[in-house]
């Protein structure tokens, strides 16, 4: 599905990886781990097409990540960070947002499924309110539920639930895992630095090593 061949990344001409390939399979839960400074988010970026390769090359259902669209792309491969944007209103209109836009504009917004996952996360309560308001936990879980609506084939989560207490972490992990069985060609890519939660959550792990 994801795959990536002989990936190469240098910082202030320190290399932080090269060499690196694997594959994203349907299905996967993959943990990637690695020391402080490995370059693991700038791994996640550059899989989700929002930082430029500087060796190698990411493909998409055997098509080259420089061969597609960048917004169709990005609408695969969609990275969830650790301190998720938004912009102005209740979470009900950040919700709605995407899907006025033109690669989402096929698809109503589907308020059903929204309030389906938002009572999975015991947050049914969260609709009507202000996103300024909103704690970073809280921010999380919205950016979560947002993701999850757009129905991506592969979700990048950068420490996506490091701000959420431990009944909130796993209704997240639940949730993801139950979004991650419900489709075919669905997989999730994880960089946490809670290596319990790694146990609970990959099914394999993908080591990135300092050179």
């Amino acid at each position: 599905m994801l795959s990536a061949s002989d990936l190469r990344r240098t910082v202030a001409d320190r290399v932080l990886w090269q060499g690196l390939s694997f594959q994203v399979m349907p299905g996967d839960r993959v943990a990637v781990t690695g020391p402080s400074g490995s370059g693991k988010s700038l791994l996640l970026r550059a899989l989700a097409g929002l930082d430029p390769l500087q060796g190698g090359e990411v493909t998409l259902h055997g098509r080259s990540q420089s061969r597609w669209p960048m917004p169709e792309y990005r609408s695969q491969v969609m990275y969830l960070p650790q301190r998720p944007a938004f912009g102005q209103g209740s979470v009900l209109e950040e919700l709605r947002r995407p899907f006025g836009l033109k690669i989402q504009s096929a698809r109503p917004f589907p308020l059903d499924e929204a309030e389906r996952w938002l009572a999975a996360l015991n947050r049914l309560d969260f609709l009507n309110l202000s996103v300024t308001t909103l704690s970073g936990g809280e921010g999380q879980l919205l950016a979560l539920v947002r993701a999850l609506l757009l129905g991506p084939s592969v979700l990048l989560l950068d420490e996506a639930t490091a701000s959420l207490d431990p009944d909130a972490t796993r209704a997240a992990e639940a949730a993801l895992d139950q979004w991650c069985a419900a489709g075919p060609v669905r997989a999730l890519v994880w960089v946490s630095h809670d290596p319990a939660q790694r146990a609970r959550v990959a099914t394999r792990e993908l080591p990135v090593v300092l050179r």
